[in-house]
Protein backbone atom coordinates (compact mmCIF):
# COMPACT_ATOMS: atom_id res chain seq x y z
CA UNK A 1 0.00 0.00 0.00
CA UNK A 2 2.99 2.38 0.63
CA UNK A 3 4.71 1.73 -2.20
CA UNK A 4 1.47 2.41 -4.68
CA UNK A 5 1.05 5.68 -2.44
CA UNK A 6 4.35 6.78 -3.77
CA UNK A 7 3.90 5.73 -7.20
CA UNK A 8 1.17 8.03 -7.06
CA UNK A 9 2.45 10.94 -5.44
CA UNK A 10 5.63 10.28 -8.00
CA UNK A 11 3.22 10.42 -11.04
CA UNK A 12 1.65 13.43 -9.69
CA UNK A 13 5.15 15.47 -8.82
CA UNK A 14 5.87 14.42 -12.34
CA UNK A 15 2.93 15.82 -14.32
CA UNK A 16 3.30 18.95 -12.26
CA UNK A 17 6.96 18.97 -12.99
CA UNK A 18 5.75 19.28 -16.57
CA UNK A 19 2.94 21.28 -16.16
CA UNK A 20 5.59 23.96 -15.05
CA UNK A 21 7.73 23.59 -18.13
CA UNK A 22 5.31 24.15 -20.22
CA UNK A 23 3.74 27.08 -17.84
CA UNK A 24 6.94 28.54 -18.91
CA UNK A 25 7.00 27.91 -22.21
CA UNK A 26 3.38 29.11 -23.15
CA UNK A 27 4.55 32.75 -20.67
CA UNK A 28 7.51 32.75 -22.77
CA UNK A 29 5.44 32.34 -26.00
CA UNK A 30 3.21 35.20 -25.04
CA UNK A 31 5.90 37.71 -23.44
CA UNK A 32 7.60 37.61 -27.44
CA UNK A 33 4.54 37.73 -29.69
CA UNK A 34 3.54 40.85 -27.27
CA UNK A 35 7.43 42.65 -27.20
CA UNK A 36 8.41 41.64 -30.49
CA UNK A 37 10.62 38.03 -31.38
CA UNK A 38 13.35 40.59 -32.86
CA UNK A 39 17.20 39.41 -33.59
CA UNK A 40 18.62 42.61 -32.84
CA UNK A 41 17.98 46.01 -31.36
CA UNK A 42 19.41 49.35 -30.47
CA UNK A 43 17.84 51.80 -27.97
CA UNK A 44 19.39 54.90 -27.13
CA UNK A 45 18.65 57.63 -24.57
CA UNK A 46 20.15 59.34 -21.18
CA UNK A 47 20.21 59.07 -17.99
CA UNK A 48 22.57 58.34 -15.08
CA UNK A 49 24.96 56.03 -14.17
CA UNK A 50 27.49 55.46 -11.30
CA UNK A 51 30.48 53.99 -9.89
CA UNK A 52 29.88 50.84 -8.27
CA UNK A 53 32.04 50.30 -5.08
CA UNK A 54 32.87 54.47 -5.21
CA UNK A 55 30.54 55.94 -2.77
CA UNK A 56 31.95 58.41 -0.27
CA UNK A 57 30.56 56.25 2.63
CA UNK A 58 29.74 52.97 2.58
CA UNK A 59 25.64 54.00 3.54
CA UNK A 60 25.11 56.24 0.55
CA UNK A 61 24.30 55.28 -3.18
CA UNK A 62 27.49 54.92 -5.51
CA UNK A 63 28.92 58.08 -6.78
CA UNK A 64 26.41 59.51 -9.51
CA UNK A 65 27.53 60.81 -13.21
CA UNK A 66 25.21 62.04 -15.93
CA UNK A 67 25.10 60.33 -19.26
CA UNK A 68 24.22 62.97 -22.11
CA UNK A 69 24.06 59.83 -24.65
CA UNK A 70 24.05 56.51 -24.48
CA UNK A 71 23.21 53.97 -27.11
CA UNK A 72 23.33 50.27 -26.36
CA UNK A 73 23.11 48.14 -29.96
CA UNK A 74 22.69 44.16 -29.54
CA UNK A 75 22.59 41.55 -31.59
CA UNK A 76 21.42 38.50 -29.82
CA UNK A 77 22.69 35.80 -32.77
CA UNK A 78 26.22 36.37 -32.62
CA UNK A 79 25.93 37.12 -28.83
CA UNK A 80 27.53 40.83 -29.56
CA UNK A 81 26.79 44.31 -28.02
CA UNK A 82 28.18 48.01 -28.00
CA UNK A 83 27.62 50.48 -25.25
CA UNK A 84 28.26 53.63 -26.40
CA UNK A 85 27.95 56.49 -23.87
CA UNK A 86 29.08 60.43 -23.17
CA UNK A 87 29.39 61.30 -19.17
CA UNK A 88 30.28 64.20 -17.55
CA UNK A 89 29.84 64.98 -13.83
CA UNK A 90 27.33 67.13 -12.00
CA UNK A 91 28.31 70.62 -10.85
CA UNK A 92 28.89 70.56 -8.10
CA UNK A 93 30.89 67.52 -8.76
CA UNK A 94 29.21 63.63 -7.27
CA UNK A 95 31.63 63.59 -3.60
CA UNK A 96 32.43 60.01 -4.11
CA UNK A 97 35.20 58.02 -6.09
CA UNK A 98 33.86 58.30 -9.41
CA UNK A 99 34.00 61.13 -12.34
CA UNK A 100 38.15 61.92 -11.77
CA UNK A 101 38.66 63.34 -15.03
CA UNK A 102 37.30 66.89 -16.30
CA UNK A 103 34.73 68.12 -19.02
CA UNK A 104 33.09 65.06 -21.20
CA UNK A 105 34.06 61.13 -21.12
CA UNK A 106 33.18 59.58 -23.36
CA UNK A 107 33.12 55.47 -23.56
CA UNK A 108 32.45 52.32 -25.91
CA UNK A 109 32.50 48.96 -24.57
CA UNK A 110 32.34 46.04 -26.94
CA UNK A 111 31.78 42.21 -26.20
CA UNK A 112 31.82 39.80 -29.33
CA UNK A 113 31.25 35.81 -27.88
CA UNK A 114 34.19 35.43 -25.70
CA UNK A 115 35.96 38.88 -26.93
CA UNK A 116 35.95 42.14 -24.99
CA UNK A 117 37.21 45.55 -25.94
CA UNK A 118 37.00 48.94 -25.81
CA UNK A 119 37.56 51.57 -28.32
CA UNK A 120 37.12 55.47 -27.06
CA UNK A 121 38.84 56.17 -29.47
CA UNK A 122 40.36 54.49 -32.86
CA UNK A 123 42.32 51.94 -31.28
CA UNK A 124 40.79 49.21 -29.64
CA UNK A 125 41.56 48.25 -25.94
CA UNK A 126 40.86 44.35 -24.48
CA UNK A 127 38.93 44.91 -21.77
CA UNK A 128 40.28 41.77 -19.68
CA UNK A 129 39.06 43.15 -16.51
CA UNK A 130 36.31 44.75 -15.51
CA UNK A 131 36.25 46.46 -12.29
CA UNK A 132 38.36 45.29 -9.05
CA UNK A 133 36.43 42.96 -7.06
CA UNK A 134 34.23 41.69 -9.89
CA UNK A 135 35.24 38.14 -9.77
CA UNK A 136 34.37 37.31 -13.57
CA UNK A 137 35.65 38.45 -16.57
CA UNK A 138 34.60 41.80 -18.48
CA UNK A 139 33.66 39.25 -21.48
CA UNK A 140 31.77 37.03 -19.46
CA UNK A 141 29.48 40.01 -17.66
CA UNK A 142 29.09 41.65 -20.90
CA UNK A 143 27.74 38.43 -22.26
CA UNK A 144 25.48 38.30 -19.10
CA UNK A 145 24.08 41.35 -19.10
CA UNK A 146 22.62 40.91 -23.07
CA UNK A 147 20.62 38.01 -21.31
CA UNK A 148 19.50 40.66 -18.90
CA UNK A 149 17.78 43.25 -21.26
CA UNK A 150 14.32 42.28 -21.98
CA UNK A 151 14.15 40.21 -25.50
CA UNK A 152 17.67 39.08 -24.19
CA UNK A 153 15.70 37.18 -20.85
CA UNK A 154 12.92 35.79 -22.90
CA UNK A 155 15.29 33.90 -25.52
CA UNK A 156 17.32 32.89 -22.64
CA UNK A 157 15.00 31.67 -20.89
CA UNK A 158 13.52 29.78 -24.00
CA UNK A 159 16.97 27.94 -24.57
CA UNK A 160 17.58 27.47 -20.95
CA UNK A 161 14.88 24.89 -19.49
CA UNK A 162 13.18 27.89 -17.18
CA UNK A 163 10.79 26.78 -14.89
CA UNK A 164 7.65 29.55 -13.70
CA UNK A 165 5.67 30.32 -10.73
CA UNK A 166 3.33 32.66 -9.92
CA UNK A 167 4.01 35.51 -7.22
CA UNK A 168 1.52 38.43 -7.02
CA UNK A 169 -0.18 39.55 -10.42
CA UNK A 170 3.44 37.93 -12.36
CA UNK A 171 5.18 34.66 -13.41
CA UNK A 172 8.59 34.32 -12.11
CA UNK A 173 10.59 32.99 -14.93
CA UNK A 174 13.80 30.75 -13.57
CA UNK A 175 16.67 29.54 -15.39
CA UNK A 176 20.36 28.80 -15.33
CA UNK A 177 22.72 30.34 -17.86
CA UNK A 178 26.19 28.82 -16.96
CA UNK A 179 26.40 29.20 -12.76
CA UNK A 180 24.69 31.97 -12.81
CA UNK A 181 21.10 31.89 -11.53
CA UNK A 182 18.46 34.47 -13.50
CA UNK A 183 15.24 35.03 -12.74
CA UNK A 184 12.62 37.55 -14.68
CA UNK A 185 9.14 38.64 -13.47
CA UNK A 186 6.87 38.78 -16.33
CA UNK A 187 3.39 40.88 -15.56
CA UNK A 188 -0.14 40.30 -16.91
CA UNK A 189 0.24 42.14 -19.92
CA UNK A 190 3.09 39.71 -21.05
CA UNK A 191 5.81 42.34 -20.44
CA UNK A 192 9.31 41.80 -18.72
CA UNK A 193 8.98 43.92 -15.86
CA UNK A 194 12.16 42.79 -13.80
CA UNK A 195 15.01 40.78 -14.41
CA UNK A 196 17.71 39.52 -11.54
CA UNK A 197 20.63 37.25 -11.41
CA UNK A 198 23.81 37.17 -9.10
CA UNK A 199 27.71 37.77 -9.71
CA UNK A 200 30.63 36.99 -7.34
CA UNK A 201 32.22 40.27 -5.65
CA UNK A 202 35.30 40.24 -3.35
CA UNK A 203 33.36 42.91 -0.99
CA UNK A 204 30.33 41.83 -1.04
CA UNK A 205 29.66 38.08 -1.58
CA UNK A 206 27.30 36.94 -3.94
CA UNK A 207 26.12 40.21 -5.60
CA UNK A 208 23.02 41.05 -6.75
CA UNK A 209 22.21 42.38 -10.58
CA UNK A 210 18.43 43.69 -10.07
CA UNK A 211 17.29 45.70 -13.16
CA UNK A 212 13.57 46.70 -13.60
CA UNK A 213 11.80 47.89 -16.96
CA UNK A 214 8.72 50.65 -17.07
CA UNK A 215 7.30 52.59 -19.54
CA UNK A 216 6.48 50.23 -22.38
CA UNK A 217 6.12 51.78 -25.60
CA UNK A 218 5.19 50.45 -29.39
CA UNK A 219 8.65 51.46 -31.24
CA UNK A 220 8.26 50.23 -34.91
CA UNK A 221 6.04 46.85 -33.76
CA UNK A 222 8.26 46.31 -31.01
CA UNK A 223 7.76 47.33 -27.31
CA UNK A 224 10.40 48.19 -25.20
CA UNK A 225 10.47 49.65 -21.71
CA UNK A 226 11.32 53.96 -22.08
CA UNK A 227 12.77 53.61 -18.38
CA UNK A 228 15.81 51.61 -17.13
CA UNK A 229 17.01 50.93 -13.66
CA UNK A 230 20.02 48.78 -12.76
CA UNK A 231 21.08 47.83 -9.47
CA UNK A 232 24.35 46.27 -8.33
CA UNK A 233 24.61 45.44 -4.58
CA UNK A 234 22.71 48.16 -2.64
CA UNK A 235 22.38 51.07 -5.03
CA UNK A 236 21.80 51.88 -8.81
CA UNK A 237 24.40 51.52 -11.23
CA UNK A 238 22.67 52.87 -14.00
CA UNK A 239 18.57 55.21 -14.67
CA UNK A 240 18.31 55.63 -18.17
CA UNK A 241 15.47 57.26 -19.95
CA UNK A 242 14.63 55.55 -23.60
CA UNK A 243 13.84 57.41 -26.01
CA UNK A 244 14.25 55.82 -29.37
CA UNK A 245 14.65 51.85 -30.18
CA UNK A 246 15.64 50.42 -33.36
CA UNK A 247 14.02 46.83 -33.69
CA UNK A 248 16.66 44.42 -35.81
CA UNK A 249 19.51 47.41 -35.88
CA UNK A 250 23.05 45.77 -37.67
CA UNK A 251 25.69 45.35 -35.54
CA UNK A 252 28.65 44.45 -37.54
CA UNK A 253 31.66 43.89 -34.70
CA UNK A 254 35.30 42.15 -36.07
CA UNK A 255 37.28 40.98 -33.27
CA UNK A 256 40.74 43.37 -33.52
CA UNK A 257 43.83 40.99 -33.63
CA UNK A 258 45.32 42.84 -30.64
CA UNK A 259 42.55 41.78 -28.52
CA UNK A 260 42.45 38.55 -29.97
CA UNK A 261 46.11 37.76 -28.54
CA UNK A 262 45.87 39.41 -25.87
CA UNK A 263 46.16 37.73 -22.33
CA UNK A 264 44.38 38.64 -18.83
CA UNK A 265 47.11 40.11 -16.97
CA UNK A 266 47.77 38.88 -13.19
CA UNK A 267 47.33 40.21 -10.30
CA UNK A 268 49.57 38.03 -8.78
CA UNK A 269 53.35 39.81 -10.02
CA UNK A 270 54.79 41.64 -7.29
CA UNK A 271 57.38 43.99 -7.88
CA UNK A 272 59.26 44.66 -4.64
CA UNK A 273 60.61 47.91 -3.82
CA UNK A 274 62.72 48.90 -0.72
CA UNK A 275 62.08 52.11 0.88
CA UNK A 276 64.12 51.68 4.36
CA UNK A 277 65.28 49.00 6.84
CA UNK A 278 62.01 46.93 7.21
CA UNK A 279 59.26 48.82 5.01
CA UNK A 280 58.67 47.76 1.19
CA UNK A 281 56.93 49.04 -1.39
CA UNK A 282 54.96 46.90 -3.35
CA UNK A 283 54.11 47.02 -6.48
CA UNK A 284 53.15 45.37 -9.86
CA UNK A 285 49.29 45.84 -10.03
CA UNK A 286 46.63 48.85 -10.19
CA UNK A 287 47.11 49.52 -6.94
CA UNK A 288 49.73 48.89 -4.32
CA UNK A 289 50.78 47.83 -1.08
CA UNK A 290 53.48 48.48 2.05
CA UNK A 291 54.68 46.12 4.14
CA UNK A 292 56.35 47.07 7.42
CA UNK A 293 58.49 45.00 9.19
CA UNK A 294 58.11 44.99 13.58
CA UNK A 295 60.55 42.86 15.64
CA UNK A 296 57.94 40.20 16.18
CA UNK A 297 55.05 40.51 13.41
CA UNK A 298 54.30 42.16 10.07
CA UNK A 299 52.08 44.87 8.93
CA UNK A 300 50.18 45.19 5.75
CA UNK A 301 48.75 48.76 4.65
CA UNK A 302 46.22 48.03 1.74
CA UNK A 303 44.73 44.71 0.76
CA UNK A 304 43.73 45.65 -3.10
CA UNK A 305 42.07 44.19 -5.76
CA UNK A 306 41.56 40.80 -5.07
CA UNK A 307 42.39 37.65 -3.49
CA UNK A 308 44.91 36.47 -5.86
CA UNK A 309 46.91 39.70 -5.28
CA UNK A 310 46.58 39.42 -1.68
CA UNK A 311 48.04 35.96 -1.95
CA UNK A 312 50.82 37.09 -3.90
CA UNK A 313 51.63 40.20 -1.64
CA UNK A 314 50.88 37.74 1.46
CA UNK A 315 53.34 35.61 -0.12
CA UNK A 316 56.24 37.60 -0.71
CA UNK A 317 55.96 39.62 2.80
CA UNK A 318 57.06 36.28 4.35
CA UNK A 319 60.15 35.68 1.93
CA UNK A 320 60.97 39.46 3.15
CA UNK A 321 60.30 38.68 6.76
CA UNK A 322 60.19 35.05 7.09
CA UNK A 323 59.08 33.70 10.50
CA UNK A 324 56.77 36.68 11.26
CA UNK A 325 52.91 36.42 11.54
CA UNK A 326 50.86 38.96 9.59
CA UNK A 327 49.01 40.48 12.29
CA UNK A 328 47.78 43.56 11.44
CA UNK A 329 46.73 44.94 7.75
CA UNK A 330 45.51 48.64 6.99
CA UNK A 331 42.78 49.37 5.03
CA UNK A 332 43.08 52.91 3.84
CA UNK A 333 39.29 53.30 2.91
CA UNK A 334 36.46 51.13 1.90
CA UNK A 335 36.34 51.71 -2.21
CA UNK A 336 36.95 48.16 -3.87
CA UNK A 337 39.34 48.43 -5.25
CA UNK A 338 41.54 48.80 -1.93
CA UNK A 339 38.96 46.51 0.11
CA UNK A 340 38.65 43.13 -2.29
CA UNK A 341 41.24 41.32 -0.36
CA UNK A 342 40.27 41.77 3.11
CA UNK A 343 38.88 38.86 3.79
CA UNK A 344 42.30 36.73 2.80
CA UNK A 345 44.25 38.57 5.35
CA UNK A 346 41.63 37.95 7.58
CA UNK A 347 42.15 34.16 7.09
CA UNK A 348 45.37 34.32 8.11
CA UNK A 349 44.37 35.83 11.46
CA UNK A 350 45.34 39.33 10.65
CA UNK A 351 43.87 42.47 12.45
CA UNK A 352 41.52 44.92 9.86
CA UNK A 353 42.22 48.74 11.28
CA UNK A 354 39.73 50.88 9.18
CA UNK A 355 38.00 53.25 9.63
CA UNK A 356 35.16 53.14 12.38
CA UNK A 357 32.53 54.34 9.98
CA UNK A 358 33.43 50.93 7.44
CA UNK A 359 32.93 48.45 10.06
CA UNK A 360 28.96 47.67 9.30
CA UNK A 361 30.13 47.34 5.87
CA UNK A 362 32.36 44.50 5.97
CA UNK A 363 30.28 42.86 9.03
CA UNK A 364 27.56 42.90 6.96
CA UNK A 365 29.55 41.26 4.35
CA UNK A 366 31.33 39.10 5.95
CA UNK A 367 28.00 37.50 6.48
CA UNK A 368 26.55 37.34 2.73
CA UNK A 369 27.11 34.04 0.82
CA UNK A 370 29.97 33.47 -1.01
CA UNK A 371 28.64 30.48 -3.18
CA UNK A 372 29.90 31.95 -7.17
CA UNK A 373 33.27 31.92 -5.54
CA UNK A 374 34.12 30.80 -2.34
CA UNK A 375 37.35 32.86 -0.93
CA UNK A 376 39.84 31.59 1.47
CA UNK A 377 37.69 33.00 4.97
CA UNK A 378 34.89 30.66 3.28
CA UNK A 379 36.63 27.42 3.05
CA UNK A 380 38.53 28.10 6.19
CA UNK A 381 36.31 30.22 8.44
CA UNK A 382 37.92 32.74 11.33
CA UNK A 383 36.45 35.37 13.26
CA UNK A 384 37.22 38.72 11.98
CA UNK A 385 38.83 41.19 14.35
CA UNK A 386 38.23 44.61 13.47
CA UNK A 387 39.99 47.89 14.82
CA UNK A 388 37.98 50.72 14.46
CA UNK A 389 40.01 54.13 14.00
CA UNK A 390 37.98 57.32 14.75
CA UNK A 391 40.86 60.24 14.88
CA UNK A 392 44.38 58.64 15.20
CA UNK A 393 45.41 54.95 16.18
CA UNK A 394 49.37 54.28 16.58
CA UNK A 395 51.37 50.74 16.20
CA UNK A 396 53.97 50.42 17.74
CA UNK A 397 56.50 47.93 19.07
CA UNK A 398 60.79 48.32 19.69
CA UNK A 399 61.64 51.68 17.74
CA UNK A 400 59.13 50.98 15.32
CA UNK A 401 56.37 53.13 15.09
CA UNK A 402 53.28 53.85 12.47
CA UNK A 403 50.74 56.38 13.10
CA UNK A 404 47.64 56.33 11.22
CA UNK A 405 44.90 59.43 10.85
CA UNK A 406 41.46 59.52 9.75
CA UNK A 407 41.46 62.33 6.97
CA UNK A 408 39.83 65.49 7.43
CA UNK A 409 37.66 67.43 4.91
CA UNK A 410 37.28 64.31 2.75
CA UNK A 411 34.99 64.60 -0.55
CA UNK A 412 36.34 61.36 -1.89
CA UNK A 413 35.29 58.57 1.26
CA UNK A 414 34.62 59.56 4.39
CA UNK A 415 36.05 57.09 5.97
CA UNK A 416 40.05 57.70 4.76
CA UNK A 417 42.95 56.71 6.89
CA UNK A 418 46.42 57.38 5.57
CA UNK A 419 49.69 56.55 7.55
CA UNK A 420 52.99 58.22 9.02
CA UNK A 421 56.59 56.47 9.54
CA UNK A 422 57.61 59.75 11.92
CA UNK A 423 61.37 57.92 11.66
CA UNK A 424 61.32 57.98 8.03
CA UNK A 425 59.65 60.88 7.22
CA UNK A 426 57.10 58.95 4.96
CA UNK A 427 53.38 59.57 4.31
CA UNK A 428 51.72 56.60 3.14
CA UNK A 429 48.32 57.30 1.26
CA UNK A 430 46.10 56.48 -1.19
CA UNK A 431 44.05 58.40 -3.95
CA UNK A 432 44.87 61.72 -2.76
CA UNK A 433 48.11 62.31 -4.75
CA UNK A 434 49.19 59.83 -7.68
CA UNK A 435 51.92 61.91 -9.29
CA UNK A 436 52.28 60.85 -13.54
CA UNK A 437 54.30 58.07 -14.08
CA UNK A 438 58.04 57.63 -15.48
CA UNK A 439 57.75 59.67 -18.73
CA UNK A 440 54.91 61.26 -18.27
CA UNK A 441 54.14 64.92 -19.27
CA UNK A 442 54.08 66.90 -15.82
CA UNK A 443 50.98 68.56 -14.41
CA UNK A 444 51.24 72.69 -14.87
CA UNK A 445 52.13 74.71 -17.42
CA UNK A 446 53.50 72.72 -20.84
CA UNK A 447 51.74 69.63 -19.70
CA UNK A 448 48.30 68.18 -18.91
CA UNK A 449 46.98 69.62 -15.77
CA UNK A 450 45.41 67.62 -13.02
CA UNK A 451 41.77 68.29 -13.35
CA UNK A 452 39.69 70.63 -10.51
CA UNK A 453 38.25 67.06 -8.79
CA UNK A 454 41.26 66.04 -8.22
CA UNK A 455 43.66 69.21 -7.56
CA UNK A 456 40.82 69.15 -4.73
CA UNK A 457 42.56 65.88 -3.29
CA UNK A 458 45.72 67.25 -3.53
CA UNK A 459 44.69 70.24 -1.47
CA UNK A 460 42.77 67.90 1.27
CA UNK A 461 45.87 65.96 1.43
CA UNK A 462 48.17 69.31 2.39
CA UNK A 463 45.46 70.49 4.76
CA UNK A 464 46.04 66.98 6.78
CA UNK A 465 50.00 66.81 6.89
CA UNK A 466 49.63 70.94 8.49
CA UNK A 467 47.18 70.35 10.27
CA UNK A 468 49.15 67.30 12.18
CA UNK A 469 52.10 68.85 11.93
CA UNK A 470 53.73 65.81 10.01
CA UNK A 471 57.25 66.25 8.98
CA UNK A 472 56.76 64.61 5.45
CA UNK A 473 60.21 64.18 3.26
CA UNK A 474 58.77 60.99 0.96
CA UNK A 475 55.00 60.36 0.21
CA UNK A 476 54.10 56.77 -0.86
CA UNK A 477 50.88 56.30 -3.15
CA UNK A 478 48.89 52.97 -3.39
CA UNK A 479 48.12 54.06 -7.05
CA UNK A 480 51.31 54.52 -8.97
CA UNK A 481 54.72 53.17 -9.61
CA UNK A 482 56.88 55.36 -8.16
CA UNK A 483 57.54 57.39 -4.79
CA UNK A 484 57.94 61.42 -4.92
CA UNK A 485 58.81 64.47 -2.47
CA UNK A 486 56.23 66.84 -0.47
CA UNK A 487 57.51 69.56 -3.02
CA UNK A 488 55.61 67.90 -5.84
CA UNK A 489 52.69 67.79 -4.01
CA UNK A 490 52.58 71.66 -2.98
CA UNK A 491 54.32 72.67 -6.31
CA UNK A 492 50.15 71.92 -8.18
CA UNK A 493 48.94 73.94 -5.39
CA UNK A 494 50.16 77.68 -6.14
Amino acid sequence: MGKRVWLVLAAVGSVNCVAHAQDAKTVLQKALKTMGNVQSIQYSGSGHNFELGQNVRPTTPWTKLIVTRYTQTIDYGARSSKEELTRINETPPSPGGGGLFAGEQKQVNIVSGEYAWNQPADKPQPALLLLPAIEISTARLRQLQIWLTPHGFLKAAAQNNATSRQEGGSTIVSFTLDKFKVSGAIDGRNLVTKVDTWIPNAVLGDMIIETTYSGYKDFGGVRFPTHIVQRQGEFPVLDLNVSDVRPDAPLSLTVPDAVKQMRPPSDSVVETHKLADGVWYLTGAFVDSVVIEYPSYLAVIEAPLSEERSLAVIAEAKKLAPNKPIRYVLNTHHHFDHAAGLRTYAAEGASIITDEINVPLYQRANRAPRTLAPDELSRKPLPVKFIAVKDRYVLTEGRRRLEIYHSEGETHDEGMLFAYLPNEKMLIEADEFTPPGPGAPPPGPGGSAYPPIVVALHVTMYKNIQRLKLNVATIVPLHGVRTTKLDELTAGLH
